[in-house]
């Protein structure tokens, strides 16, 4: 019998610049506001935040939250420019009550801007989840009560989600996966990212478990700073189980120890260099022309320009689950290029 492949997986590897234009069409959506209003809600929020700094990132938006909020982000490219160098996607503020990932994300931005060196492409989202961040009090869920880190499209959705919702959380509208995998606009709109910007590595800021977790195939790494690696496993429908399970990719989670105290200068600083460290000493030299997930690169020379054409060949081990968080024994390793 031929395997049949998630119509939702495959969202994710081949659906580039259609898929925002696809799916942010299926959920009714209030007219998008502008970076500038964006720029000053953020600093009315968060006293780490400046309007004025923010303004002059110069951000983003190519579509709304449910309630119009501007989605935005920013791309920085590597000094010197290296168009071969992999690419890193930032996300922050997923959960609208952990104020400091979205702090963080605009002090590393500020970073970005003026750093003379840094070796690779980053688009950076400060805010993932804008609705849930300036609701008042902040909560963890956007504007529908969906908790956007169980409404990825992983594999396992279907088959999970539901359940492991009602048995396992007792039914906590905190952790609401949603009535379907990308029912919310906004991980509707973070899929179309990962999507047109292909990343090599995702780095997602949390809080407040002051630890360091990792989803992927590679080693993890040990510590960034103060935080050390605890890996606390996949749940149906999370960023880890979609990006670094079901696409192969390095998902580093950053928890931060407060939600509403940012870490200090010093430990800011070490998290961000060590982070540097491991990305330039784990990822491939030299990214690949035409993008697939780790799990479809070609060996050798062999450069194909249609990653489909890969994807039957590991079907069988690609979609085989497994009860245990930690099982990777059904992805083969990437296969990185060190040249």
């Amino acid at each position: 019998m031929k395997a049949r492949i998630p119509t939702r997986l495959l969202a994710g590897f081949f659906v580039l610049t259609a898929l925002p234009l696809a799916v942010l069409a299926q959920v009714p959506m209030m007219p998008l506001g502008t970076t500038a209003q964006a720029c000053h809600a953020f600093a009315q929020r968060l006293r780490s935040v400046d309007e004025a700094k923010c303004l002059a990132l110069e951000l983003r938006a190519d579509a709304g939250a449910q309630s119009g909020f501007p989605l935005v982000f920013k791309d920085f490219a590597p000094r010197p420019a290296n168009p071969d160098a992999p690419r890193i996607l930032m996300i922050g503020g997923m959960h609208g009550d952990e104020l400091t990932s979205v702090s963080l994300s605009f002090l590393w931005m500020e970073r970005l801007q003026t750093e003379r060196l840094q070796p690779f492409p980053w688009r950076v989202i400060p805010a993932s989840n804008p609705d849930g961040l300036l609701a008042r009090p902040s909560r963890r869920m956007n504007l529908g009560g969906i908790d956007l880190n169980r409404n990825f499209p992983s594999a396992d959705w279907d088959a999970r989600a539901m359940d492991y919702w009602k048995r396992r959380t007792g039914s906590d509208p905190r952790r609401f996966p949603g009535a379907a995998a990308l029912s919310a606009p906004e991980a509707q709109w973070l899929t179309a990212h990962i999507a047109a910007f292909q990343p090599h590595a995702i780095v997602s800021v949390h809080a407040p478990y002051g630890l360091l977790d990792f989803d992927g195939p590679q080693k993890p790494p040990r510590r960034f700073g103060p935080l050390h690696l605890r890996q606390l496993g996949i749940f149906p429908g999370s960023l880890g189980n979609y990006a670094g399970v079901d696409l192969g990719l390095p998902v580093i989670t950053l928890e931060l120890p407060h939600a509403g105290l940012m870490p200090s200068p010093s430990h800011a600083r070490r998290i961000w260099t060590d982070m540097l460290t491991w990305l330039s000493e784990n990822l491939p030299k030299r990214a690949y022309s035409v993008w697939h997930p780790p799990l479809l690169r070609p060996t050798g020379e062999e450069r194909p320009t249609d990653p489909s054409a890969h994807l039957s060949a590991f079907l069988p081990t690609f979609l085989r689950r497994s009860d245990s968080p930690h099982d990777q024994s059904r992805a083969p390793p990437p296969v990185w290029s060190t040249e």
